[in-house]
């Protein structure tokens, strides 16, 4: 059996903090803000994971106001999405990253995000993509006043 899933999340651009994207911290001169490290990219993809198999969202199972996931690395939140994807007795077939952001360039730490998500879900580098866009300086995004990241997921039953 298969079951696909979409996120979507957003994050408001912040001077003084750290900018983290699918796992890795991009030198920026803004950061993302959020009760955690706000990386919209796994953010989404937590998302896209857990709606698969109708399990809520990542504020459900991570909420905000829960000073456990203060400041917490998101990598550690995707790890705990997939030990409860592995417990429903599923694994990830492709999971599909978009990320929307005027600066920085995201296209030169693409191989190092696939990486670092591919090690965290415990599956190929060519089963996971992570591509960028702009949205040609309209909208939040484009006035860089914030990023969003969209991501879907192709989960299989393995028993």
């Amino acid at each position: 059996m298969y079951r696909i899933g979409q996120g979507f999340d957003v994050h408001r651009l912040v001077p003084g903090r750290e900018l983290w994207l699918c796992g890795i911290k991009l030198d920026h001169e803004s950061g993302l803000l959020g009760h955690s490290d706000a990386d919209v990219a796994i953010h989404a993809l937590c998302d896209a994971l857990l709606g698969a198999l109708a399990m809520r969202d990542i504020g459900y199972h991570f909420p905000d106001n829960d000073p456990r996931y203060k400041d917490i690395d998101s990598k550690v939140l995707l790890s705990e999405v997939m030990k409860l994807i592995a417990g429903r007795g599923y694994e990830v077939v492709n999971v599909d990253i978009t990320i929307c952001a005027e600066r920085p360039r995201i296209s030169p730490h693409i191989d190092e995000m696939v990486k670092v998500l591919s090690a965290i879900m415990d599956t190929d580098a060519g089963n996971v993509s992570v591509k960028a866009t702009t949205t040609e300086k309209l909208g939040f995004t484009g006035r860089e006043e914030g990023i969003s990241a969209y991501a879907v997921s192709l989960l299989r039953k393995t028993c």
